[in-house]
């Protein structure tokens, strides 16, 4: 399966990414939750400049249009028999200016600080405005009786009373409940001044029907049933203002004059209050009302904003814990996974150790003989297995592996060890018998006067010499040494000579005249098997029909000797693991049976410093270069050299 992309690929990077979406998961909850809960309290915090933006212009035209209701009343009650006119058309005047005004904080004001519901009220004030012309038309044309001017002028009055309740409305609990209760006081206000502009009305008119009567007696009870009703509801600071109020002298005598009302009746309402009287006393009430509930909102907005403060800073504390927790459980995870991570990578590089250096450490120590113990050499992981959870038991999987395969390494080199005591044996049970066996045919061929008996004695003699060879290799390839020693130098045509005649096809290579050079006589064994293993290598992946041709000389410090054959030659691949195997001889691998030769010939050449290395031949085959270091060179002329002849020095075994 193909690995998607950004998948992470630590296990550290895996934890802190479980973590970090319930994390996530959490912070997005977190702000969710902060927005929900601060964003009324923000609201209440705003709460002033919003009322004071839009509440203000909006009390303001509600005032104008109250006096000019009580005008039109008037207006229309007098019928044509009033100069109440220019009085009238100046207020409207006023009104409009309070109504523009009003319409501007509305339609250029910060609205990105108000509610759907507020903007919804504050568009319909505006629309009930719009109708205030047409309004107009009808008191002007005197096409509309004065009660019901009245009632229309209250039509328009009545959106006021939802923006006021739509203002506040982002309140809760007590915060909620003293908001509605102001703005049903504001109504107490409009009571007030809807039975002036009822009063005017009947006075211009000079009486009352009954039915307008009872929309006026109505009012009058409306606004006793609200006050009492609402006032009681108030806190205590706002409650006082309205109670000193209603103690006072201007609220005595506006109960005076509505008692009075009462008691007059439709016919001699009109008549039942002096006009300066009246007018004086709901002018002033009107005002001292208004400057009542606008003290009350304030108060109401002071609490509010102290509430929100109190709640923002709570809101803020237990955000600041949720962050912290969430930043906590962040840290938790990456420092856990830091741990984990920790532990695995004690696993990791301990298995980079075992594998890299104890394991080749201990086998090459073992291929040296020595003694190992598995339980030192393969220390287990304390610290891996110092807690008992998933990662302690790996722990303790793997230091079982590791002792395991570090005293599987040991039985096995035992059993290596073994392997090459015996082929040590054989080969020198066999050398013994070659030897036993080349002393007989040399007696042999001595007494044999017979040429064609004497030529099968020599073939005779020379496959045992080649099979003395092989008897050799398996104790080189055991780590031993051949038997055969000399005592004085030899020359190197005569080991070269000598290496000739221990392969089969001998007469196919072809050997120049060499310089004077001796080899040293402790070496002399080694290099004619080296040079007889290279040269049967040439003659046997060589064809038949061609020659085999050395070349000789001085280089580099040394005596070189390159052996050129014509067969196919090697590919880079079969070269490059040639070529390895020269170096590295003491890496013998049993099953490769087809490289004994080149392992045998690293051996001898890593033996004495000799350096072999393989390369094309000029002649479409294979070179292979000898080159003789000067310790194994030696001075033929400062002393006599020793004739190369079968000097083996073997003891024979049982």
């Amino acid at each position: 399966m193909r690995r998607l992309i950004g998948r992470p690929t630590t296990v550290r990077a895996r934890i802190v990414a479980l973590a970090f979406a319930p994390a996530l998961a959490l912070l997005v909850l977190w702000t969710f939750t902060m927005v929900s809960v601060t964003g009324e309290l923000r609201a209440l915090i705003r709460l002033q400049g919003v009322y004071e933006d839009f509440g203000t212009p909006v009390d303001t035209a509600i005032g104008q249009i109250q006096i000019e209701r009580r005008l039109a009343a008037t207006y229309l009650g007098a019928g044509h028999r009033t100069s109440a006119a220019p009085d009238l058309m100046e207020q409207q005047r006023r009104t409009d200016r309070a109504v523009n005004a009003m319409r501007h904080a509305i339609r250029d004001g910060d609205r990105g600080r108000l509610s759907g519901r507020q903007r919804r009220a504050l568009d319909a004030v505006v629309g009930a405005a719009d109708e205030l012309e047409e309004l107009r038309h009808r008191v002007l044309s005197r096409d509309i009786s004065w009660d019901r001017a009245v009632d229309a002028y209250g039509a328009l009055v009545e959106p006021g009373f939802d923006v006021q309740s739509a203002l506040t409305a982002l309140q809760a609990g007590q915060l909620a409940r003293e908001a509605q209760v102001v703005v049903e006081l504001v109504r107490v206000r409009e009571f007030v001044s809807r039975e002036d502009a009822l009063v005017a009305g009947a006075r211009a008119a000079g009486r009352l029907t009954d039915r307008q009567y009872a929309t006026l007696t109505a009012t009058v009870e409306h606004r006793r049933v609200f006050e009492r009703t609402y006032v009681a509801d108030l806190p205590t600071d706002s409650r006082v203002l309205f109670e000193e109020f209603q103690r006072g002298e201007l609220h005595r005598a506006l109960t005076r004059s509505e008692d009075a009302l009462l008691e007059a009746g439709p016919e001699r309402a009109g008549e039942a209050v002096a006009a300066e009287a009246w007018r004086t006393t709901t002018d002033r009430a009107v005002k001292r009302y208004m400057e009542l509930c606008t003290q009350a909102a304030l108060n109401s907005a002071e609490r509010g904003r102290a509430f929100a403060y109190r709640e923002l800073i709570e809101a803020a504390v237990v955000g600041g814990l949720g962050l912290a927790a969430i930043g906590l459980s962040l840290w938790w995870a990456v420092r856990g996974a830091r741990r984990i991570s920790r532990r695995l990578e004690v696993l990791r590089d301990s298995a980079d150790l075992l594998t890299t250096r104890q394991l080749p450490d201990v086998m090459k120590r073992l291929s040296a003989g020595e003694e190992v113990n598995a339980a030192v050499e393969a220390p287990p992981l304390a610290e891996a297995e110092a807690e008992p959870d998933e990662i302690g038991q790996v722990g303790r999987s793997f230091n079982a592996a590791r002792l395991a395969a570090v005293e599987a390494a040991v039985r096995q080199a035992t059993l290596r060890r073994g392997l090459f005591a015996v082929l040590l044996t054989i080969a020198r049970r066999n050398q013994v018998l070659v030897h036993r066996q080349l002393k007989l045919v040399d007696t042999l061929e001595r007494r044999t006067e017979d040429p064609e008996a004497l030529e099968q004695l020599f073939r005779i003699d020379h496959l045992t010499t080649r099979m003395r060879r092989h008897a050799e290799n398996l104790i080189i390839l055991s780590g031993a040494a051949p038997g055969r020693r000399w005592r004085r130098p030899v020359p190197v045509a005569d080991i070269v000579s000598s290496a000739v005649s221990e392969i089969e096809d001998y007469t196919r290579v072809e050997v120049p005249p060499m310089d004077r050079v001796g080899i040293t006589a402790d070496a002399v064994a080694d290099v004619v098997h080296l040079l007889a293993e290279l040269l049967e290598n040439a003659t046997v992946f060589s064809p038949p029909h061609t020659r085999v041709t050395l070349r000789t000389g001085r280089e580099r410090g040394g005596f070189v000797l390159r052996i050129d054959d014509r067969g196919p030659g090697l590919g880079s691949g079969p070269l490059h693991g040639a070529l390895r195997i020269l170096s590295h001889p003491d890496d013998f691998d049993p099953s490769r049976h087809d490289r004994l030769g080149l392992y045998v010939v690293g051996r001898l050449a890593a033996r004495h410093t000799i350096e072999v290395t393989l390369h094309e031949s000029p002649y479409g085959g294979t070179t292979a270069t000898v080159l003789l270091p000067e310790g194994v060179l030696a001075n033929l002329e400062s002393q006599e050299p020793e004739v190369l002849e079968r000097t083996d020095d073997v003891s024979p075994l049982p």
